[in-house]
């Protein structure tokens, strides 16, 4: 089953990336070009917080833009990770970033 196997390879790179990179974005667009609201908005909290991040653009993914949503068991985009966790979507980082949880999250995890 060759799509089975191709799956697979998505998921594990998926996986790869977000363990890799201590705060790993996957957005739509760019952090310069986000194509929308919701990702412009989680790039704009992480840029004003001066987060380092790398960041995938699933619209140029579009086979990770499906394996990410089952990854995370999240059907929507953007999606943040933290030290290999999923921490959730545009509402989750706006509220979280607003209550301080993001600012702790970031600061208490800063090991690599």
């Amino acid at each position: 089953n060759k799509t089975g196997g191709f799956h697979m390879t998505i998921l594990t790179e998926i996986e790869n990336t977000v363990k890799n990179n201590k705060v790993m974005l996957f957005i739509k667009g760019t952090p310069e070009e986000p194509m929308c609201g919701f990702s412009a908005k989680v790039v704009g909290i992480l840029e004003g917080m001066e987060v380092d991040y790398a960041w995938t653009d699933v619209l140029q993914h579009p086979e990770v833009r499906q394996g990410i949503k089952e990854y995370a068991e999240w059907p929507t985009i953007p999606q943040l990770y933290i030290n290999g966790e999923f921490v959730g979507g545009c509402d989750i980082i706006t509220e979280m970033y607003v209550d301080g949880g993001l600012e702790n999250l970031l600061t208490t995890n800063n090991k690599q």
